[in-house]
């Protein structure tokens, strides 16, 4: 029986979500959230990734990440890097993995108020490549590959 899809990235459903607080590992640094570890991992300056290392919230190390120097094609690599991160983040913690592979078969979706139709959606419009990471990212863990025949 299909679960209902997840629509909002709240309350029991808050750790799909990359503010969520734990420790990540990523490209030799230790990260409070994968929120932190995805605004390092655009700045083109190591300095940077320490300063947003230490940044005591999520938010604030998103506020840092939209001031830094990006590397070299970040608006290209970008969505390889989230899923670089948000495999890092439900690979190493092992409990928020086996929740991760709870949700399914549920679609995920990073509903949100504050306007993000890149990675979420707002009042089920955009593109929602965070909601398609966690998705792609729980198959993986399930041990599920796919195939694409041409």
């Amino acid at each position: 029986m299909p679960k209902e899809p997840i629509d909002r990235f709240t309350e029991v459903h808050w750790f799909l979500s990359n503010f969520y607080p734990c420790r990540v590992k990523f490209e030799g640094l230790t990260y409070p959230s994968s929120e932190h570890a995805y605004q390092a991992a655009k700045c083109l300056h190591a300095r940077d990734r320490r300063l947003i290392a230490k940044c005591p919230t999520a938010g604030e190390a998103k506020r840092i990440g939209r001031r830094v120097e990006a590397i070299k094609d970040w608006d290209k690599r970008r969505l390889a890097i989230m899923h670089r991160v948000v495999m890092a983040k439900f690979k190493q913690n092992k409990k928020l993995g086996r929740k991760l592979i709870e949700t399914y078969p549920a679609k995920l979706e990073e509903g949100n108020n504050w306007g993000d139709r890149v990675w979420g959606t707002v009042d089920g419009v955009g593109k929602n490549w965070l909601g398609f990471v966690l998705m792609d990212v729980r198959k993986k863990l399930m041990g599920v590959t796919t195939s694409v025949c041409v």
